[in-house]
């Protein structure tokens, strides 16, 4: 690729989707495969810590669109990008790609990038939300709609298009386990 350097070896793949997808299931399925997981959102949430905002939806939605704005559209994919070369190991998992431009960037950084969608009914992904109980996960369906709303705003649904391969995530935990390991099995036997 002319222009542009493409850093490291390593196997890097992307994980993008709606609220409650899956996620950061699939994370913790290529963790289990030996995978380092990256987790996009750590970064913006420990902005937050240090500007002593509340850990809940509003508040990181705000700092996430603020951030955007003082540093770029990429801003997040260039500190993944740096931990991503800090890692010791060879595979790497990236929870939470949101935007286009983040995925051009990891395209043009990473010699070894692979972007999975991840897809699941919007009744699904709630009910997830709401029984997982994180702090910035909304418990009311019209504050569910207004985060997704926000991530649509940023840019996720056109990340998704550009995924190299697509999960679908409305069945059982056990036929979602065998396809993320189908799809690490092909990715890692590819390269």
């Amino acid at each position: 690729m002319r222009g542009s350097k493409l850093k490291n070896d390593k196997i890097v793949v992307g994980v993008v989707g709606l609220p409650g997808a899956g996620k950061t299931t699939f994370a913790r399925i290529a963790k289990e495969k030996n995978f380092s997981p990256i987790v996009m959102g750590d970064f913006v949430r420990k902005e937050a810590k240090k500007r002593g905002l509340p850990l809940n939806s509003e508040s990181l939605g705000w700092l996430m669109f603020k951030l955007r704005e003082e540093m770029g559209d990429d801003f997040l994919a260039k500190l993944t990008v740096k931990a991503i070369e800090e890692a010791n190991n060879p595979l790497i998992v990236v929870d939470g790609i949101r935007t286009p431009s983040e995925v051009n960037f990891f395209r043009k950084k990473l010699k070894n990038f692979k972007l999975i969608a991840i897809h699941a009914s919007r009744e699904n992904r709630f009910k997830r939300i709401a029984k997982r109980g994180r702090s910035d996960d909304p418990k009311l369906w019209e504050k569910f709609m207004e985060r997704e709303k926000r991530e649509i705003m940023v840019g996720l649904e056109d990340a998704m298009a550009l995924a190299d391969l697509n999960i679908q995530n409305n069945g059982s935990l056990d036929k979602f386990k065998q396809k993320v390991e189908d799809i690490l099995r092909r990715i890692t036997s590819n390269v």
